[in-house]
């Protein structure tokens, strides 16, 4: 069991784990046991509030005061059912690599273990034993951009070696963000219970939002358009022009959206020699940086919300944009372009030997 002299700094570390979004759920979960075990409540009521079986909570305390913390984190090593000959799990693991089920996409354990003649507990044990999950896709593209090479070493570059006496800016427009407004009110968070809101929702009209984030600090500078074409993208290039200092060179990374490239666009950029368009390969949006911002103000302004008016969605979006300036993140690119272009010749390679 935990001495006195490490009591405390276990208990903080607990803490930490039990609070972190960055802790595998297991260990969070383990951790509000343990923690719930030294606050002295009654181990009926531990299960009850965390909705684990009685069993659980005892092997966790009794697993606790045995071994302190760094049997917490690990899971006991995964076993091959016994019993099981050598040949029916090698058949089991290439059937589920290289064959799929009769009028489906892919295997599940019941249908794995009718196939086999085997229970599907022991599916279940072969596949965690041997990483496969089945039941799970990652997507992916390669782009086919003549000039992929050019274009991530030169977007890379200004990441990572930006230019003297320059802004760099990472700049894209989030179109068509819906104004949605549940049709009931949602039950509040809280202890043992998450919030909930209705399934369905009500459109209120959608706004579009042209953003620019200076990759060196972090910060945006955005405008709301209810419109996505190419006057709407020269205004906001127009606005970039007259807030940004006069003698700075403005190095503007982009997709390859039509509005980018409109002939009115590029009259513009003739009378304007300090800004300069760099844009990256199709079917790469994971290369330009403001697209992690949107992920961020969706997950904690947008999906959540519920909204009677474009003008409440927008005021939701300013109000985000104001806490994000006052304290920006830079987000940091460390992959250099030539491991970039290292992986993806080796997923080029695997796909030419597909066909």
């Amino acid at each position: 069991m935990a001495t006195e002299r490490n009591l405390l700094e276990e208990r903080k570390q607990l803490e930490a784990w039990a609070t972190s979004g960055k802790t595998p759920a297991r260990l969070q979960r383990r951790s509000r046991l343990v923690l719930a075990i030294l606050d002295g409540t009654p181990l009926k009521r531990i299960a009850r509030e965390q909705r684990a079986a009685l069993a659980t909570v005892k092997h966790w305390k009794r697993t606790y005061e045995r071994e302190g913390l760094a049997r917490l984190q690990k899971d006991p090593p995964r076993r091959v059912p016994e019993g099981l000959p050598e040949e029916k799990v090698r058949a089991i693991i290439e059937a589920t690599l290289h064959t799929k089920p009769a009028g489906a996409t892919h295997w599940s354990t019941r249908l794995m273990a009718r196939a086999q003649g085997v229970s599907q507990s022991a599916v279940t044990r072969i596949w965690n034993a041997n990483g496969l999950k089945p039941h799970q896709t990652r997507t992916f593209k390669l782009s086919n951009d003549k000039l992929f090479v050019q274009k991530v070493e030169d977007v890379v570059g200004l990441y990572m070696d930006p230019p003297e006496n320059a802004l760099v800016l990472s700049v894209d427009e989030k179109s068509q963000i819906q104004a949605l407004d549940r049709t009931q009110p949602g039950l509040p968070l809280k202890k043992g219970r998450c919030g909930t809101m209705t399934h369905d929702y009500k459109r209120n009209g959608t706004t579009t939002l042209f953003t620019a984030m200076d990759v060196n600090r972090g910060k945006v500078l955005t405008k709301c358009m209810p419109r996505h074409r190419h006057q709407e993208f020269l205004r906001f290039m127009k606005l970039l022009e007259e807030e940004t200092p006069k003698r700075l060179d403005l190095h503007v990374i982009l997709d390859n959206y039509g509005t980018h490239k409109h002939p009115a666009v590029q009259r513009w950029l003739r009378r304007h020699p300090r800004v300069h368009f760099h844009f990256i390969p199709t079917s790469s949006s994971w290369l330009n940086l403001v697209e992690r911002w949107f992920r961020d103000l969706t997950d904690k302004a947008i999906r959540r919300g519920a909204f009677a008016s474009v003008r409440e969605l927008i005021k939701a979006i300013d109000e985000y944009i104001t806490v994000w300036n006052d304290n920006p993140n830079p987000y940091v690119w460390r992959k250099s372009a030539q491991l970039i272009l290292e992986k993806v010749a080796r997923g080029r390679a695997k796909l030419d030997s597909l066909h």
